[in-house]
């Protein structure tokens, strides 16, 4: 933004402090005339005392107005210097921090967000302002990280599907004598894991930018529909699929939480044991907030994996299945719309083996 050039923060500064060292000084000279010189008397006056020890003409309120305005005069005029010059350093000194912070701005609105202020002293509102320019610069660093990650990631997924339809096509092209609905089923095949995954990206933007109409919804009613939607996979798998709890009313937008309890409880069925594997869902409200658990069987999965496993594009490799990996999205998804609700995701391993899925978001 263009602004009109101005007199800076310091020099105001150092121009309040002149002008009110100068008010203190007229306001104690006003004093020293109301209270002391118009006691004085205007005509000259022959004191005699009795002891002899004072004698002579008190002085005047003229002639002490001679031998005082001038000096007056002079002592305002270093008040003002020292004001000036006084405040000037004051206000240096001051704005020393204000400073240090400016230059960690501009730093950083050159796209260098590793730089930190870190401004030493005791706790005051500059302290505070660098500290909470400090976290914001963390937050901010890490935000752009994972984005950069991100894109890098979604780049490669991607870039895959496409690469693997231009191969199918040119060995159909190379060899017209080839079998031509293998490779029809094929690319249909990649194409709808490309699909998938365009709609994966478009639903976690959607739930980033939190433009969605909030609505009263019942975690208990998505997690029943989620469960009677999947049961076909459930019973394919062989996972026995459980689902009970209360009545869970909360806020939101109806087809995102569907999206987020259909994607737990299908990461819950996929990443399970080969083998009579098990499912619950439930849902419980608690004070300020309801909450919705997935839990399954499966491996074990150390803490260090469950702890990246929300991240984009990260798949927890010892626990997919070829037959479904699905995109890498799943959970990172869940994360999103838990926390565009105001919500927040646990992930917690199982010492049998699986993960525990805890949400909670508020309540009603």
């Amino acid at each position: 933004m263009d602004r009109a050039p101005g007199l800076s923060v310091r020099a105001r500064l150092t121009l309040s402090y002149a002008g009110f060292l100068m008010l203190a000084g007229v306001l104690l000279l006003a004093a020293v005339w109301l209270f002391l010189l118009r006691y004085v008397p205007d005509r000259a006056m022959l004191i005699n005392a009795d002891d002899g020890a004072m004698n002579g003409v008190f002085p005047i309120r003229s002639a002490l107005l001679r031998e005082f305005a001038p000096r007056a005069a002079a002592v305002l005029a270093f008040l003002l210097v020292f004001g000036l010059v006084g405040g000037w350093v004051l206000a240096g000194r001051m704005l020393a921090p204000l400073t240090r912070i400016t230059g960690a701005t501009r730093l950083a609105s050159a796209g260098a967000l590793s730089h930190r202020i870190r401004l030493p002293g005791r706790k005051d509102e500059f302290r505070e302002l660098a500290d909470a320019f400090d976290t914001m610069l963390g937050r901010l660093e890490e935000h752009v990280a994972e984005q950069r990650r991100f894109a890098a990631n979604a780049s490669h997924e991607l870039r895959t599907p496409l690469a693997v339809s231009k191969a199918l096509i040119d060995v159909a092209r190379s060899d017209p004598d080839h079998d031509s609905g293998e490779v029809i089923e094929r690319l249909h095949a990649v194409n709808t894991r490309a699909i998938d995954l365009t709609e994966a990206l478009l639903l976690l933007g959607r739930a980033e930018q939190r433009t969605f109409t909030r609505e009263d919804v019942d975690l208990s009613l998505l997690a029943e529909e989620a469960a009677e939607t999947l049961l076909p996979l459930a019973e394919k798998r062989g996972v026995a699929l459980e689902t009970r709890g209360d009545i869970t009313p909360t806020t939101g937008s109806h087809a995102l939480l569907l999206q987020l309890t259909t994607n737990l409880v299908q990461n819950a069925i996929v990443h399970n044991l080969p083998d009579r594997g098990r499912v619950w869902v439930r849902t419980d409200v608690r004070p300020g907030g309801v909450v919705l658990t997935v839990e399954n069987s499966g491996e074990r999965i150390s803490p260090e994996l469950a702890s990246t496993l929300t991240e984009p594009f990260r798949r927890g490799t010892e626990r997919v299945h070829t037959d479904h990996g699905g995109v890498g999205l799943g959970l990172a998804i869940v994360r999103t719309i838990a926390h565009a609700h105001d919500g927040t995701l646990a992930l917690t391993p199982r010492p049998a083996g699986g993960l525990l899925v805890t949400v909670e978001l508020p309540g009603a």
